[in-house]
């Protein structure tokens, strides 16, 4: 039996009971990364030796038995400490040395039983919706001449590709959601303080998080990064309609007897001048749909974002390049890089880096725009993935055009703190999945999971693109 393509659940009950061990499971994963990997460029770097090392440490531990996450393979995506590795975080202009210890979240993920296969590709500096750098192209695995997005999404190529059940990410302007979106995935954003964040937390905007093909999975890898269990156990969550969840952990998250939610649809939510597919909009008023047959109480959301945010959020985007460069040799740095740095020094000149626009939203804004909603859905991009290529060589109005066309409607909840998460949704015409974004207010996380839930048993997705 293989165990390449099995969710993460079902490996760790599996190893836990005995039925595999655990480096039998990393083995497998390890071989279909050297099989598959070549084509996609999930990975900068393959810790083959360091994973079947740790695996047998898992497999000896004492308590395997109550190990949540026991012998599942994971990736890390390369902006945090993974110990004895470099985080270079794309760029060849970050320091080479590694590691001295994990960073809280990878430490979580350990400490539950789960085995880090690999360091996987972002954009330099995680700065855009792609995922291309000096360390090569990351490509999607369900049209390789597309953008699995970013900035995380070298770790959702690599789960969409079935090479491992679960991956780390970020979001610090939509970097879970938009890969996520782009690959078929589920993934949350969470919000401030249920995990801990990045060492670069972009002003308090950006948030850890997994990337996983079910709720289920996500759920329990979200309770495993917050050190919270019962985001994926029944006893807190059965007033939001979560029943029979984890015995054991084998079975995740399944809806019973849902409370009613007030659930606001907003298939163009975005700032005038956007525009979003016609597809992706049909996709959020059939989920809303869903959700009203469940139950739900179901309202439009006719306002759009207003556009002082959405200028707000372009200069955050330089404010944080321009941080994150600081002490870098910008000589190693590449076009877009330098590019997006030099903009955002000249704004902060001028007063211009977003905050004003940052607090306004967070203090009152974000809430008075949602309303009397509890929960609020609308597409998480405009338009499906752009082409793979180097966009870090490229000037900064193309990557403008292209990141602001095809992934603008994220970044609004990293300003707001809230959290926010995506499902996959159908398929474009193109043949590409459609991603679902759903959004509540803060502590939200399980009413997210909740109802993602119930979507997924309505319209259960393909877990893994169709790799030829």
């Amino acid at each position: 039996m293989s165990w390449v393509g099995k969710s993460a659940v079902e490996i760790a009950e599996a190893v836990r009971r005995g039925k595999v061990t655990a480096p039998a499971v990393v083995e497998e994963h390890l071989r279909v990364i050297a099989e598959r990997d070549g084509r996609i460029g999930a990975f900068r770097k393959v810790r083959a030796e360091e994973a079947l090392s740790e695996a047998q440490a898992v497999q000896e531990r004492g308590d395997l038995a109550e190990l949540p996450l026991a012998g599942v393979p994971v990736a890390v995506k390369d902006n945090v400490a993974v110990r004895g590795e470099a985080s270079r975080n794309g760029s060849a202009a970050t320091p080479d040395a590694p590691a001295a210890e994990d960073h809280p979240v990878v430490a979580r993920l350990r400490a539950a039983g789960a085995v880090v296969v690999g360091i996987t590709n972002v954009p330099e500096l995680c700065l855009a919706g792609f995922s291309d750098s000096v360390y090569g192209v990351t490509r999607n695995p369900w049209d390789l001449k597309r953008t699995p997005g970013g900035s995380s999404g070298g770790s959702a190529a690599a789960v969409a590709a079935g090479m491992v059940p679960l991956a780390h990410g970020n979001d610090g302007l939509g970097s879970l959601r938009i890969p996520a979106a782009c690959c078929g995935l589920v993934s949350i954003k969470p919000g401030q303080e249920v995990v801990p964040p990045p060492e670069h937390d972009w002003y308090g905007m950006s948030e850890n998080g997994p990337l996983a093909t079910t709720v289920a999975d996500l759920a329990l890898a979200l309770a495993v990064m917050a050190g919270d269990m019962s985001l994926a156990t029944p006893g807190e969550t059965e007033s939001l309609g979560v029943g029979s969840a984890i015995d054991d952990y084998p079975g995740g998250l399944t809806a019973s007897e849902p409370v009613k939610l007030r659930v606001a649809v907003a298939p163009l939510p975005l700032p005038q001048g956007f525009a979003v597919d016609a597809e992706f909009q049909n996709a959020v008023a059939e989920a809303a749909d869903v959700l009203g047959a469940a139950g739900h109480t179901v309202v439009e959301q006719l306002a759009r974002i207003p556009n002082w945010l959405g200028t707000a959020a372009v200069a955050t985007w330089f404010a944080c390049a321009r941080d994150d460069a600081e002490g870098l040799d910008p000589r190693r740095l590449e076009r877009r890089t330098k590019a997006l740095v030099r903009t955002g020094r000249f704004l902060g000149r001028l007063g211009m880096d977003g905050s004003a626009g940052r607090d306004r939203w967070r203090a009152y804004g974000a809430d008075q725009w949602f309303g009397n909603a509890d929960v609020l859905v609308t597409p998480t991009l405009a338009t499906v993935p752009p082409a793979a290529e180097r966009w870090g060589r490229r000037g900064l109005l193309a990557n403008m055009r292209a990141n602001l066309t095809y992934a603008p409607a994220t970044a609004a909840w990293n300003m707001a703190g809230w959290p926010a998460m995506t499902i996959p949704y159908g398929r474009h015409s193109t043949g590409m999945p459609i991603g679902v974004q759903l959004i509540a207010a803060p502590g939200g996380e399980s009413q997210l999971l909740a109802l993602a839930t119930q979507l997924e048993a309505a319209r259960p997705w393909p877990r893994h693109a169709p790799l030829g």
